[in-house]
């Protein structure tokens, strides 16, 4: 059966009797309602929206703390409005895979309407009309941290953002420069307050969502297409904020397990979409069950009660440390772990390297024992709590498809964040760097990873790196077999750009170095070395 045939009066018993939770409320009356007077629009029509914010809105719904629902817009890839959003009524169904086995599936109804944010398309308009609509409080984003920049490595404006500011007028191609022309409507009709959240995983995020938006409406200024008051107008907190926030859940491709599962239940809209512009999506979201979502509470006029669906409102700097206890310490360093030691075992997924004895104890152990005491706690949320969910519910799940090469991916960039922060806090808190083990034998570990040789002896084809032809040229002279010169580990970790810290400096070096050593020591070393330091 369709998707918008399941949620009709005479089929709902049906599924329902099949495990199928279904809106509980007039939706033909909450559409209008939204249409009329708009309160949230969210710009980003991924998966990770519909598993979580439009979800959360959809309990909000179905309980009865909320009457309006939420309009989506995308700016990039408009191929998933029309493929995966109006074919069903922009009706979707989340299939929520748990790690002790069992699922959930909601139907989720709470967008009310669907948009392309192309200035050459008659949603365009729609979209102004929105914009001007004094009821609107809130903005929301899920773009990636990519469609916030419009810069080049080398300070200047990318082609994109320089074509937007050279003859194309408040006709602009970005994502920004569309937000920044809807903000200029919102400006004209009166001035009226309004909050523009992202929701990206990238720290700071409101401020590159600030900083963006100020780049095109002073560019606009110069060139006399807009007025000084609208600049004045973005930069008054009483009337546009851009709040931090943190954003955690983990939401993949859509899996072909799922999809066989729904066509066993006789769900037909089980087809996987593949976009122009190659975006994996489907009419049904998989995703884990654990979700966080904490936002700066800064709303000049007003924000829906999303605190009624579990997300957490609290000020900038609490915000701020949450993000740090999930980067730093409870999450994303036990990730990295495990995607340089999953390579170099062979492993494909993160479910099945925490069946794996010595990779469980590397994580468990370097989360509670060398990361726990520099943790920064927030207060709103338990770094404990934190990491146990992580450990005993997201890592291990078996229906989540996450690979240690996808997470693999950029970790020179990510290292100076998720290691290089925890041992500059032992020196700032006086703690004793030698009795680090685990974590120096990750960094250790990256040396072997480099390398691109694995546990077996084969070559193995790293993860893209904007520095990885640059690393794996210290270490290309060193291999299993003995005679290698050593030196050229201190070109490597003494890098601060890499690990955030020189090695050698806060005195840890020549100890990540010989257990280096130690895993070049001919087939088996990786496992054999694990196996030690964990014991």
């Amino acid at each position: 059966m369709r998707l918008i045939d399941i949620v009709k009066p005479e089929n709902r018993a049906e599924w329902e009797a099949k495990g199928y939770s279904l809106p509980k409320y007039d939706r033909e009356a909450m559409v209008a309602r939204t249409k009329e007077n708009p309160t949230w629009i969210h710009f980003g029509a991924g998966n990770i929206f519909r598993a979580f914010p439009a979800a959360v809105l959809e309990g909000m719904l179905n309980r009865g703390e909320a009457d309006t629902g939420v309009i989506v817009a995308e700016g990039f890839d408009y191929d998933i409005i029309d493929m995966a959003y109006r074919p069903y009524d922009n009706y979707s169904l989340l299939v929520v895979l748990k790690a002790d086995g069992s699922i959930e599936k909601r139907v989720v109804g709470s967008v009310a309407e669907s948009l392309k944010a192309d200035t050459a398309s008659e949603d365009f308009g729609r979209l102004q009309e929105i914009f001007r609509n004094p009821s609107l409080q809130t903005v929301t984003f899920t773009i990636t941290e990519k469609g916030y920049s419009l810069w080049n490595a080398d300070g200047s404006y990318n082609r994109f953002a320089d074509e937007d500011f050279n003859g194309r007028g408040l006709k602009p191609q970005t994502a920004m420069g569309k937000v920044t022309a809807l903000l200029f409507e919102r400006f004209k009709a009166g001035a009226y307050p309004i909050t523009m959240s992202s929701m990206d995983n990238c720290s700071h995020n409101g401020d590159k969502l600030k900083k963006a938006v100020l780049t095109y409406a002073t560019e606009w200024c110069k060139q006399r297409l807009v007025p000084a008051d609208f600049l004045r107008y973005l930069e008054d907190e009483s009337k546009v904020a851009f709040p931090w926030s943190m954003i955690d859940k983990i939401t993949p491709r859509p899996d072909a397990k799922v999809q066989e599962m729904l066509a066993a239940d006789g769900f037909e809209d089980n087809n996987i979409i593949v976009t122009g512009f190659r975006t994996y999506t489907a009419p049904f979201v998989n995703a884990e069950e654990t979700e966080y979502l904490v936002v700066e509470d800064t709303f000049p006029n007003g924000r829906p009660a999303l605190e009624k669906g579990g997300v957490l409102y609290a000020d900038r700097e609490t915000v701020d440390k949450v993000e740090k206890m999930k980067v730093c310490t409870c999450l994303n360093p036990l990730h990295t772990a495990l995607a340089i030691y999953g390579c170099l075992l062979g492993y494909t997924l993160i479910s099945e390297e925490m069946k794996d004895a010595e990779l469980a104890k590397l994580v468990t152990r370097m989360g509670y024992e060398e990361a726990m005491p520099v943790v920064v706690n927030p207060g709103i949320l338990k770094p404990a709590d934190f990491i146990d969910a992580v450990l005993t519910k997201r890592l291990p799940n078996p229906f989540m498809p996450d690979a240690p090469q996808r997470i693999a991916t950029d970790t020179s960039q990510k290292l100076p964040i998720r290691f290089g922060e925890t041992l500059k806090a032992y020196g700032k808190n006086g703690l004793d760097l030698s009795k680090l083990t685990l974590i120096p034998l990750v960094l250790a570990g990256y040396a072997r990873y480099l390398r691109g040789i694995d546990d077996d002896g084969n070559a193995f084809e790293q993860s893209p790196d904007p520095l990885l032809a640059e690393l794996s040229a210290i270490v290309a002279g060193l291999s299993l077999d003995g005679g290698n010169d050593w030196s050229c580990l201190r070109s490597l970790y003494s890098r601060k750009d890499v690990f955030g810290v020189d090695l050698y400096e806060i005195g840890i070096g020549e100890r990540v170095e010989a257990m280096v050593k130690e895993l070049f020591d001919g087939t088996g070393a990786v496992r054999n070395t694990l196996r030690r330091y964990t014991a």
